[in-house]
């Protein structure tokens, strides 16, 4: 980078310095986006996760609704992240509720697949040992396949935080005014390609430490749980 921008205008490739000086000015003026953003993602993920480890139970529980919650979903997976942007530009006039709508379609769908792969892969063995105790269906859901699927919902975390913080950069260059891509979109228009480096770094920053929490938060809830280690 820093022998590039000897050679090319600071608006192609700017130099190490004006990156690092331009997000300096990040963290005086534009906190509030990046807290705005923090926020929609914080809300998205969470709702995505409840709703999505329901609809996945459910998928892997219910023999009436399960295949149409499946077929749904599925279908949903289908649809391209630019046509539920358009979407929802049409349908909602609120761009918080546009964003929230975004990011929840593409993320509830992660979660519902991956906890009803967790509820197909419960060993047999397990169920018939539960079941000979006689057990209502809240026991099995508490003690057997709840701590089953538990790591199904971190590993699914862990997956979607890159991508749901590339969505909700997306989401908000089509529909707000206000947050990291929108203040991304207004330093391209201004040809500031300076705060554009600075913001992409920020974003990378904050997806380390997004995986670094999810990585703690699992350690901490599955201690229990060993880890496998193979012979080289």
């Amino acid at each position: 980078m820093q022998v590039a921008s000897s050679y090319v205008p600071d608006y192609v490739m700017p130099s190490p310095e004006a990156i690092a000086k331009a997000l300096g000015g990040l963290f005086g003026t534009d906190l509030i986006h990046v807290a705005i953003t923090l926020a929609r993602l914080a809300a998205a993920i969470v709702f995505s996760a409840l709703a999505g480890v329901l609809i996945g139970l459910l998928m892997g529980t219910a023999k009436r609704v399960g295949p149409y919650l499946k077929a749904v979903v599925i279908i949903d997976t289908g649809i391209p992240a630019l046509s539920w942007m358009l979407l929802a530009v049409f349908w909602f006039k609120d761009p918080e509720a546009r964003i929230f709508f975004i990011l929840t379609v593409i993320l509830l769908p992660f979660y519902a697949l991956n906890v009803y792969e967790g509820v197909r892969a419960l060993s047999t063995e397990w169920v018939d040992m539960l079941e000979s105790f006689r057990p209502s269906r809240w026991q099995m859901l508490r003690f057997l396949v709840a701590p089953h699927i538990i790591p199904y919902i971190f590993l699914t975390t862990k997956s979607v935080i890159g991508y749901a913080i590339r969505m909700v950069i997306f989401a908000e260059l089509v529909a707000s005014a206000v947050g990291i891509g929108s203040r991304m979109s207004f330093a391209q228009s201004t040809f500031r390609i300076d705060q554009v480096m600075a913001w992409t770094f920020l974003l990378v920053v904050l997806n380390l430490v997004f995986q670094w929490l999810a990585g703690w938060a699992e350690r901490r809830f599955l201690g229990w749980r060993k880890e496998a280690q193979v012979r080289g």
